[in-house]
């Protein structure tokens, strides 16, 4: 069974660092893209940003310049390096994969880790 888990989440001040990590378990063929995505209190969730097997990066404006996302595909690892943060940062961040299956392609999603930033 594929599972993704999420690690990295905490609670920091305005204008510090976190990097978030996930790793994929379990039988696949390959990832197609990773992505974060983030749901503060009361808000809908938005995607962060997401990164293809290939190497193409995207990100949402708010936190363009700010966090990189990157993945080790060796690993089936993703990361999210968050600089300068703000709080409005704060969030629940999931870790979302498409990878590749028997025959077809699947969507998995974390559970998803907490960042709080304090100001």
């Amino acid at each position: 069974q594929v599972q993704l888990a999420e690690s990295g989440g905490g609670l920091v001040q305005a204008g510090g660092s976190l990097r978030l990590s996930c790793t994929i378990s379990g039988s696949i063929f390959g990832v197609n893209q990773m992505a974060w995505y983030r749901q503060a209190a009361g808000k809908q969730r938005e995607r962060v940003a997401i990164i293809t097997s290939g190497g193409s990066t995207n990100y949402a404006d708010s936190v363009k310049g700010r966090f990189t996302i990157s993945m080790d595909n060796a690993k089936n690892t993703v990361y999210l390096q968050m600089n300068s943060l703000k709080p409005e940062d704060t969030g629940v961040y999931s870790c979302y994969a498409r990878v590749e299956t028997t025959f077809t392609y699947s969507d998995y999603w974390g559970q998803g880790t907490q960042v709080t930033v304090s100001s």
